[in-house]
């Protein structure tokens, strides 16, 4: 969550580091400009390099997650070698949703405890040796374990600066919910999201922190493991937003990378698994696709195969930013019915209850008494 490396550490958000604009004062606490702008920190580059690893995700043993973990950290190292030695160097290397635990719909809440990394941990040190070696920003998803949510399965996306420090930490928003079955039994993602802990995260985090946008001195940052979704695509852009970076196991809809690009004049990334083996599916089952979109949807990088590979161009980040705005809605028309609108699954949920597996969620997040259909 968005703050100093001190406040990261102690697992606590801080207040964002001082940016130009004045949006949160004005907006009750949400950094959100009335004027078309949006917040940002001054440029040290004209144009940045984007570079999507694209590699293999490879779970560990439940019962025995350190051996195969040290493995999967080894391989993520040597791709970033790989890509900042051989390639030409890039500013952002971005991995995918589990490059370091894998991902098991077997695996029930006790085991994703143990197998799951802390922030900082073991791993984010290598990692940011890494980052301050080459001097780029690294940007991976994993399952953590947070201090202040004992016992919760948290998907996160991590931000390394160059300097080797955590910059920023962005849960996932939210799970699709109501479409999962394992065979014929009905099953729901027990990882908590902002949405299914709503009102402890705004109590811990503030309500800002509910659309994170990471303000770096390369670009406005954000993150997402969330797919069809473009309201919150929407309210990325609103905030400032210029680069997206979306993560996928298994794959994805290309369309939907393309028209949040081009519906939201951003730039966005997608990394995908690669081929892999060791997995209860077929290797090459949802793999590659790993692409870059420009900010009018056109593909500006995409992988060539679904093996490991970078993905990489430049975005000329200053040249965009003087002529990018705000998404200039026609707010009036569509705000009463947003305003009249019930989802389907409540809030906060997971605020109350945490189920120990997939079979669990599923009877707990379908109950009628968290549910408004």
């Amino acid at each position: 969550l968005a703050g100093t490396a001190a406040a990261v550490a102690a697992g606590k958000a801080a207040p964002a580091n001082a940016a130009k604009g004045a949006g949160a004062a004005a907006h009750g606490g949400i950094d959100i400009h009335a004027d078309g702008g949006y917040t940002t920190l001054p440029l040290v580059k004209d144009s940045i390099r984007i570079g999507v690893v694209q590699s293999r995700v490879r779970p560990v043993d439940a019962a025995n997650p350190e051996p195969i973990k040290r493995e999967n950290l080894a391989h993520m190292l040597e791709l970033i070698e790989n890509a900042q030695s051989w390639t030409r160097p890039s500013d952002i290397l971005f991995f995918h949703e589990f490059p370091l635990t894998g991902f098991s719909y077997d695996w029930s809440r006790l085991d994703v405890n143990r197998l799951a990394i802390e922030t900082p941990g073991p791993e984010t040190e290598a990692l940011g040796a890494a980052a301050r070696k080459y001097g780029c920003y690294l940007v991976f998803g994993s399952y953590v374990n947070d201090r202040d949510w004992p016992g919760h399965v948290i998907s996160q996306t991590t931000i390394i600066g160059p300097d080797g420090q955590i910059v920023d930490k962005h849960w996932k928003s939210r799970n699709i919910m109501g479409v999962h079955v394992a065979g014929t039994t009905p099953i729901e993602l027990m990882t908590s999201t902002v949405y299914n802990c709503l009102d402890r995260y705004i109590e811990l985090y503030g309500v800002d922190h509910v659309i994170p946008v990471t303000r770096t001195p390369i670009g406005n940052l954000c993150t997402s493991s969330v797919q069809r979704e473009p309201e919150l695509f929407r309210a990325m852009a609103l905030k400032g937003g210029e680069l997206i970076l979306r993560t996928a196991t298994g794959g994805f809809n290309p369309w939907d990378m393309q028209a949040t690009a081009g519906y939201h004049r951003v730039w966005v990334a997608v990394c995908n698994n690669a081929v892999s083996p060791g997995n209860k599916f077929f290797e090459d089952a949802g793999s590659g696709g790993s692409a870059i979109y420009n900010e009018v949807g056109g593909v500006a990088a995409i992988a060539t195969s679904g093996f490991e590979q970078l993905v990489a161009t430049t975005m000329p980040i200053k040249e965009y930013r003087e002529r990018h705005r705000q998404p200039d809605l026609a707010w009036p028309l569509y705000s009463p019915v947003y305003e009249k609108y019930v989802g389907r699954f409540k809030p906060s949920t997971l605020s109350k209850y945490l189920p120990p597996d997939l079979k669990d969620a599923a009877r707990y997040l379908r109950d009628p008494k968290n549910t408004n259909w």
